[in-house]
């Protein structure tokens, strides 16, 4: 199993908009980089789901239910579906992200404006440790 980290802008489209679908297609993505780590995704892979306005934070989880596909209104832009698993009981920072000093070699941190990147497990670990 793998780890993502996926950006939204909240007034776009939310996690509470993911939570009410239940599933999506993450679409819109069209940074190289980014669609090198949705490419990589497989089904059962887990996502944080990142609100990247306001507040900047991770406030949910998904899981990959889908293998990375072509998107069909534009080809050269990949897609995956995810399904809603939970929102976090608080929203955790990239401040405290950043202030934990633990992942200063991450995307997250280093190049805050990619849009999807791979997550490490120890991310995973210490943010389901923050609940």
């Amino acid at each position: 199993m793998a780890y993502f980290l996926a950006k939204t802008d909240p007034e776009t489209y939310s996690i509470d908009n993911l939570a009410q679908e239940g599933r999506t297609t993450w679409d819109g993505v069209r940074n190289p980089q980014a669609l090198q780590a949705i490419k990589a995704m497989r089904p059962g892979d887990q996502v944080v789901i990142y609100h990247s306005m306001g507040s900047a934070a991770v406030v949910g989880q998904a899981e990959v239910i889908s293998e990375p596909r072509p998107d069909p209104k534009e080809p050269k832009i990949w897609v995956v579906d995810f399904e809603f698993k939970g929102k976090l009981a608080r929203p955790v920072t990239l401040k405290e992200i950043k202030e934990s000093g633990l992942f200063n070699d991450w995307s997250l941190v280093r190049q805050s404006r990619l849009s999807t990147m791979s997550a490490p497990e120890s991310f995973i670990n210490w943010l389901n440790q923050q609940k």
